[in-house]
């Protein structure tokens, strides 16, 4: 069943951030930092606290102190085999700049094993931030929580549980213990350490066959530096792990089930939890959810194009009762999709220069430049920004800032490329796909965020894991929700998840953005599903 809120298309109040790179830094080598998959040039803020930079933990696949308490509630089903100890709590830290959190935050961490399938190898630590609920007569039990990436830290998720701007609501928080846990490799749960120098040789805009076998050749090297730097943890980052890691998190909690909440990347462990632990999980909400069966590169680059150009075309169609559309530098009566033609028929030209206080200056602004200004416009959702943006570049009169979003994270590569088959089998097959993903989204041509994480997925020399099959179980009511126009995580890709879930019911929201939660309405949408179960 779908269900739909009409709004006027604009971004939701709570902005989305873009992804970043960076993190521990010494000597060119890197631990992972956060990185939340959504349209890569928003500039907006998380859905719940999370971006502080990653912990100083533990090398990767070392072993970290077990809990040494009883275990609470009532008797759980234990995880297949590697099952942790209890859990001991202590109080949290926030990582600078971000404050402590208060009193009632609460972190620990729990042992899993490297490697599922030798429960009795090298274990790991997993991190995890607890807010118990705030009335325990009314409490239901656990949700737990996490804020997408791959690479964003959920234990900053809990500790933040309470935030009153972006942290969850208070009768969440009344109801159940907020429970949040850094993925293994990420942040406190044993940064997984990369060469960063080698990533930021890879080319962005391969040309040619020459430079697409740069591409394949450098990203193997860069994934073996986090294999070397790192151990054997690097090479077991994959959903199906983490997910694993999930239910031994409910077994040292003492929780028979599960509620779940997941945002952004956070709805593929939630699909993937709902396969393999269905009689463990409550109830669910996917916010903003990744396609679970991205059967190609191709259909995921033409997905995420495609939505920047409706959403795109969506925001020109404003113009005719928007006072912005006069912008000093537009020409009269010309279309803004007509403008964009023109753009690109400059930049394609090498005419285009960027734009100066004065006219035009001696800076050439490239066919990419501007697909990801273009992407942005359409992420970003507010017409006037559009129309001085784009009033600039024509006129070569006034500011435009380009932004180089450096090298991908090595989450992508260490997570998204082994839970999605993105392999491209030459340059020949690339350079015909892109060609049909700009002629099905001629306004923007590509997304720049999904090319950059496909083509960090050339070349990977770790196996994509298969999604894991339905085990036996009944599967509780499950609410999935997604924006219209979201550029991260496409409305096609949420209409496959809400199939896919045969209990799901998809809750489209018209407006522009990535992750929703914090928009009034669907805030109150999602609680009341988590509180009451209604489909």
């Amino acid at each position: 069943m779908t269900t739909t809120t009409h709004v006027n298309p604009s971004p939701v109040p709570s902005p989305v951030p873009s992804p970043v790179s960076g993190g521990n830094r010494a000597g060119g080598r890197r631990a992972l930092s956060v990185l939340i998959a959504v349209a890569a040039s928003a500039a907006l803020a998380a859905p719940v606290a999370t971006a502080a930079p990653a912990g100083k933990t533990a090398p990767a696949g070392k072993t970290a102190p077990a809990g040494k308490t009883a275990p609470a509630g009532k008797t759980a089903p234990k995880p297949p085999g590697g099952a942790s100890t209890p859990i001991t709590w202590g109080p949290c830290k926030g990582d600078p700049p971000m404050p402590d959190p208060g009193p009632q935050a609460e972190c620990g961490t729990v042992q899993v094993p490297v490697d599922w399938s030798k429960p009795n190898g090298p274990r790991t630590g997993i991190a995890i931030g607890r807010q118990k609920a705030t009335d325990p007569a009314k409490r239901i039990g656990v949700l737990m929580v996490n804020p997408g990436g791959p690479g964003n830290s959920g234990v900053e998720s809990a500790m933040y549980a309470d935030n009153p701007i972006d942290g969850y609501s208070a009768e969440l928080r009344q109801r159940f213990d907020i429970v949040g846990f850094d993925p293994r490799g990420i942040g406190r749960s044993g940064s997984a350490v990369c060469d960063d120098t080698i990533f930021g040789k890879v080319p962005t805009h391969p040309r040619n066959a020459a430079e697409f076998e740069k591409v394949r050749t450098l990203n193997a090297q860069a994934i073996r530096s986090c294999i070397q730097g790192t151990g054997p943890l690097a090479a077991r980052m994959d959903s199906n792990s983490v997910v694993r890691d999930m239910d031994a998190i409910r077994a040292a909690l003492g929780e028979r089930q599960i509620s779940y909440l997941g945002h952004s990347y956070g709805t593929s462990l939630g699909e993937r939890y709902s396969k393999l632990f269905p009689g463990n999980l409550r109830t669910m909400v996917l916010d903003s959810s990744v396609d679970p069966n991205r059967s190609s590169a191709e259909r995921y680059l033409t997905d995420t194009a495609v939505t920047a150009n409706t959403s795109l075309k969506a925001l020109f169609s404003r113009c005719p009762a928007d006072p912005a559309c006069a912008q000093p530098g537009l020409p009269k009566g010309k279309k803004l999709t007509a403008v964009v033609d023109e753009l690109f028929a400059r930049a394609d030209a090498g005419t285009l220069r960027e734009p100066g206080p004065n006219g035009p200056t001696r800076t050439k602004v490239t066919p990419d430049q501007l697909t990801e200004l273009l992407n942005g416009i359409a992420g970003n959702g507010y017409l006037d920004y559009a129309t001085e943006r784009l009033a600039a570049l024509y006129s070569g009169k006034g500011e435009v800032r380009f932004f180089d979003s450096g090298p991908v994270n090595a989450a992508i590569p260490l997570v998204l490329c082994r839970d999605h088959d993105y392999r491209i089998r030459d340059y020949a097959e690339y350079q015909a796909i892109r060609e049909r993903v700009a002629r099905a989204a001629p306004y923007v041509r590509y997304n720049d965020q999904s090319l950059s994480f496909t083509l960090a997925c050339q070349g990977s020399p770790l196996p994509v894991e298969p999604r894991p099959a339905q085990a036996a179980g009944a599967l509780p009511p499950v609410l999935v929700v997604n924006a219209t126009y979201d550029l991260a995580t496409p409305l096609a890709g949420a209409r496959r998840m809400a199939r896919a879930i045969p209990t799901a019911t998809l809750h489209e929201v018209n407006t522009t953005g990535h992750v929703l939660y914090l928009m009034d309405g669907v805030k109150q949408l999602i609680d009341n599903h988590l509180i009451n179960r209604t489909r």
